[in-house]
């Protein structure tokens, strides 16, 4: 171990997080001082990467889950040789930087997932253990070690107070994800002071209960933290917690072990007083030790040498497995062609939740990147896949148990798809969408094309009561920017959904899906044409319109049944499955759709929020925008006004504008 080195990288991380915080008069300096030799092992030690390929698959990963203090990455990645400049360092939180406050995904090379909420980070790197499991149980062969790689997370004790990283900690105790390595920056300081004011739980226990195992050492001995590493890597059956003691703002005189160097500039007198007290040339500003120069010009080398023997190994295994190099392939890429479709007839009654576990089921036999499972509902959902369970015996497996762990779902299946090579979904009830939002949230800024199957969508649900009815969901989830919600009609239109979501990588997906039977509609003939865009006619009046009835989902048929009675009426009905990508398209197709003048009438089983512009009058629209009632549900339905002779009503005797 270069020892001298060691010092030296975290020296500069000391130095350049001092100066890039005090710089933008903004920032948490106490984590970059405090981590500095924790950062300076892992780049300059143990991490098996090559800047000049970030994206390589079988890089390292390494997640800062305690995302407040960026600067120790962004100065690692800098020192590292990653794309990341000095003057991208001095930009450190200004508009446009490539070191914005927290690390986001697809901004700055090298940062492998957006952090920031706390204890998120975490869960992606339990994800993306696990798809390294997979992968590597699938395509690894004798002699061909082509998944083979660790992921590291830095943890503080934020994170482990979120809940999220107790239910992904359970999760990969669990699934005994030995290449897992968690190092806690164990300072015992949080914003609002010492963590004694309301955490003194034993977390060495509590891992230990996990199934992890948990070994201690000093955060600012880097020898130590080496060799616990090395003892980490070895330990095959168990996930690794390193609880490391740490002294918050390391260096600084005055705010040495405070909560004040958490969130806010050391101050221009307190740099140059730490900066004496470490040995940094005092006037100088974003110093770089010499000597980190030096050694990491050495490592690039050895880190270019690594990958091109694994690129080389990787193309001859191409050679030697054409089937396997087939089937990898195809977990990169997805199309819709190869794809089985179900098939139904018109006025077959089916739930959208079967017709989607029939899609799911078609849609994995010809993409064989597709995999994921529910949080403990995956009878309700539908979502088992015929290809074995994830579990510590069968990595292969392609359901994944999640537990009742809504929030570790939506983190893990984020670090899977950051991870690459896997399209994940998770799946639950569309009331507990509400457990998972933060992660959610997470998938769309990071635009992941994971995909969210919600069923149990309204208050079709019945008996199981308002707790189970989801009502203001869907329009919680329509105003995520970034985020597609898809409500499909019927069994044919669940398919559709599927279709365009296998070339659609842009971002996340949330499919709202029925518990109730729903009859498959006839339709016009090139209407899988038009629902690409978000809406179309289902059914058109011979005459041009006097009404217009548009609804989602199982509100659909509903409108339909209301047009039947309306005999005297030329109506048109409208299936609008995603409203995202009707409101994307051009004036010329909305008005296609819905021409100026013809009163629209909405129908959805939810609260009338987000469909005001589509219509003139706030009679206009047939929702509920209140809690809802148990009973079966076909009654709860008539309760609150979801008949085809409610709504006829409604329209002849209301004012339809």
């Amino acid at each position: 171990m270069d020892l001298d080195g060691i010092k030296a990288i975290a020296l500069s991380v000391r130095a350049l997080s001092m100066d890039a915080v005090q710089k933008a008069n903004s920032g948490h300096p106490g984590l970059p001082m405090g981590c500095a030799e924790i950062g300076a092992v892992l780049y300059g030690e143990v991490l098996n990467i090559n800047p000049e390929e970030p994206q390589w698959i079988n890089r390292d990963r390494f997640v800062l889950s305690a995302g407040h203090g960026s600067m120790l990455l962004y100065s690692l990645l800098h020192l590292a040789g990653f794309s990341l400049s000095l003057e991208d360092l001095k930009n450190f939180r200004q508009l446009g930087s490539k070191t914005p406050g927290h690390p986001e995904y697809g901004i700055t090379p090298g940062v492998e997932t957006t952090t920031g909420p706390l204890g998120a980070g975490f869960g992606n790197a339990v994800g993306m253990a696990m798809a390294e499991r997979h992968l590597a149980s699938r395509f690894n062969r004798e002699g061909f070690p082509i998944i083979n790689h660790f992921t590291y997370v830095l943890v503080g004790d934020g994170c482990l107070m979120e809940g999220v990283s107790s239910e992904a900690a359970s999760l990969a105790g669990h699934l005994k994800l030995g290449k897992l390595i968690a190092l806690y920056d164990s300072n015992g300081i949080t914003i609002e002071g010492s963590t004694n004011l309301a955490f003194t739980e034993d977390v060495k226990m509590r891992f230990s209960a996990y199934g992890w195992q948990v070994l201690e050492g000093d955060a600012h001995n880097p020898a130590q933290i080496k060799d616990l590493i090395q003892r980490a890597k070895e330990e095959q059956e168990r996930p690794s917690l390193l609880v490391l003691k740490s002294v918050i703002a390391k260096g600084s005189p005055k705010y040495e072990g405070s909560e004040k160097a958490h969130g806010a500039p050391l101050g221009e007198e307190e740099i140059k007083a730490a900066k004496k007290n470490l040995g940094i040339p005092v006037e100088e500003l974003f110093w770089i030790d010499p000597q980190a120069k030096s050694f990491f010009e050495g490592r690039r080398g050895k880190w270019k040498k690594t990958w091109e023997n694994w690129e080389q190994n990787y193309q001859l295994w191409r050679r030697e497995f054409p089937e396997l190099t087939r089937e990898w392939d195809s977990c990169f890429t997805e199309n819709p062609d190869l794809v089985e479709w179900p098939s139904y007839k018109p006025g077959e009654g089916v739930a959208t939740r079967t017709a989607n576990g029939a899609a799911l089921k078609a849609v994995a036999a010809a993409c064989p990147g597709l995999l994921g499972g529910s949080a403990d509902l995956a009878p309700s959902n539908n979502t088992d896949l015929p290809y074995g369970d994830f579990s510590p015996t069968n990595w292969i497996g392609r359901t994944l148990h999640f537990g009742v762990r809504e929030h570790a779902m939506g983190a893990v299946i984020n670090g899977m798809a950051l991870h690459g090579g896997l399209r994940p979904f998770g799946a639950t009830f569309l009331v507990f969408s509400d457990y998972m939002r933060p992660s959610l949230r997470l998938s769309a800024l990071m635009r992941l094309p994971v995909i969210y199957i919600f069923t149990h969508d309204s208050i079709f649900v019945g008996e199981d009561g308002p707790t189970h009815q989801p009502v203001e969901h869907l329009a919680s989830l329509r105003i995520m920017p970034n985020l597609l919600v898809f409500r499909p009609a019927d069994a044919e239109e669940t398919n559709e959904t599927w279709r365009f979501l296998l070339t659609y990588k842009n971002g996340p997906a949330a499919i709202a899906l029925t518990r109730q039977k729903l009859p498959v509609l006839e339709k016009p003939a090139r209407w899988k044409d038009s629902i690409k865009r978000g809406a179309y006619i289902v059914k058109d009046s011979e005459k041009d319109p006097s009404l217009i009835l548009l609804a989602t989902g199982s509100e659909v048929s509903l409108a339909l049944m209301a047009a039947e009675l309306l005999s005297d009426r030329s109506v048109r009905v409208v299936s609008m499955p995603c409203r995202e990508l009707f409101l994307i398209q051009s004036e010329e197709y909305k008005r296609t759709l819905l021409p100026k003048g013809v009163p629209v009438m909405v129908l959805e089983a939810g609260v009338s929020s987000g469909w005001e512009g589509f219509v003139q009058g706030e009679n206009n629209i047939l929702s509920i925008d209140r809690f809802g009632e148990s009973g079966p549900g076909e009654e709860v339905a008539k309760h609150f006004g979801f008949t085809p002779e409610i709504v006829l009503r409604r329209i002849q005797i209301g004012e339809i504008e």
